[in-house]
């Protein structure tokens, strides 16, 4: 089956999921595209260009879109802070819902839209697409193998120069928190995938250096507990003098029983346990092993796109289903509590008291 979609969002991110994301699978017939939403109607060009729409099949209303055009599912590309009322919407039409991450702009609007979901019984996927580029896909793979032994901790490093205003999207120098909901909402989650397990307590401190042209934290240093035992730490940075592991360059260091896996700007690297080695404190005591990446045809938002099609189909429901990628939203909750209190954070704690706040202020089934 071919499904038919309105893509709402064509500027900015909106752009890619035109030209590349939605292109590849309309090219394979997963997928046709037959309406496009913006507020600007000059970026409807990219809609045009890219996915063969004409001036007629793009809007600058969402509910005029749906309601005039005959779709399975939309795509939601647009900021966060926007995601619900185009959820209600979609719900309103029966339509099926891809969106960006993150799910809202709060851990609370999320669990809101994933209980909205759920009681429509429509479909919702979030694209969560450094889980799923070939870099980290490739490390989660090897450490799930079986030669590497069981897995310990993990260290994370996001750090970047993007002080300056504008050079990371205007909206965000202008958005509280920024560097959780807009950037570790993505490194969290595919920290938490590798670790395999739900995080147990959290515990962040975040800041914004005099010299970052933000009005919200662009700095943050974070330590996780897992509740399997595997414990993590990510360093984030939006404003630093200089990028050494910008986006979708990141440095991933996974520590296991029988070798130590880094992941750095795009290139996997395993260090072999060697019993019989000689074992001294100082100094670097082996020589590590290029692993080569992962090959397919899909990675990231067009290979997620493929993953919503199929879940569509019958499948089973994505990894990155609405329910499940709460985890991450809660990730990034609890981290934003933490460094406001200076304590840890009990994230399930957190997650389930969100829920029951939502679920007693919407109205009964």
């Amino acid at each position: 089956m071919t499904y038919r979609v309105i893509q709402v969002g064509t500027g900015g991110q909106g752009k890619h999921w035109c030209s590349t994301f939605l292109r590849e699978n309309v090219d394979e017939g997963r997928i046709e595209v037959v309406g496009a939403v913006d507020i600007d109607p000059e970026q409807h060009e990219n809609a045009m260009e890219h996915l063969g729409l004409d001036e007629s099949q793009c809007y600058t209303d969402v509910e005029e879109a749906f309601e005039e055009v005959d779709a399975d599912f939309c795509t939601v590309v647009i900021p966060p802070w926007l995601h619900e009322d185009v959820v209600d919407a979609a719900i309103e039409h029966d339509l099926d819902i891809l969106s960006e991450k993150p799910i809202a702009d709060s851990l609370e609007a999320s669990v809101r839209i994933a209980e909205k979901v759920r009681r429509a019984g429509v479909q919702m996927g979030i694209t969560m697409s450094h889980r799923f580029d070939q870099d980290k896909t490739s490390l989660r793979r090897r450490i799930q193998a079986d030669e590497t032994g069981p897995l310990d901790y993990i260290v994370g490093r996001f750090t970047c120069n993007a002080r300056s205003y504008g050079t990371w999207g205007a909206f965000r120098h202008e958005m509280e928190d920024v560097l959780m909901i807009e950037g570790a909402v993505h490194q969290l989650d595919f920290i938490a995938d590798m670790a395999g397990s739900d995080c147990e307590t959290i515990y962040a401190d975040t800041w914004c250096p005099e010299w970052a042209e933000y009005e919200g934290d662009v700095q943050a240093l974070v330590q996780l507990r897992f509740e399997n035992g595997t414990r993590a730490t990510w360093e984030g940075a939006k404003a630093n003098a200089v990028g050494l592991n910008g986006w979708k360059s990141d440095y991933v260091r996974a520590e296991c029983r029988d070798e130590t896996l880094v992941l750095d700007d795009r290139e996997l690297v395993r260090y072999p346990y060697d019993p019989d080695g000689e074992q001294v404190v100082g100094g670097r005591t082996a020589d590590g092993e290029s692993v080569a990446l992962d090959e397919q045809d899909k990675w990231s938002n067009t290979w997620l796109v493929e993953q919503f099609v199929e879940w569509l189909d019958g499948g089973e429901p994505m990894a990155t289903n609405v329910r499940d990628n709460l985890q991450s939203m809660a990730l990034i909750e609890a981290a934003m509590q933490s460094s406001r209190t200076g304590e840890p954070v009990d994230v399930q704690s957190l997650l389930a008291d969100t829920r029951a706040s939502v679920e007693a202020e919407l109205p009964t089934e």
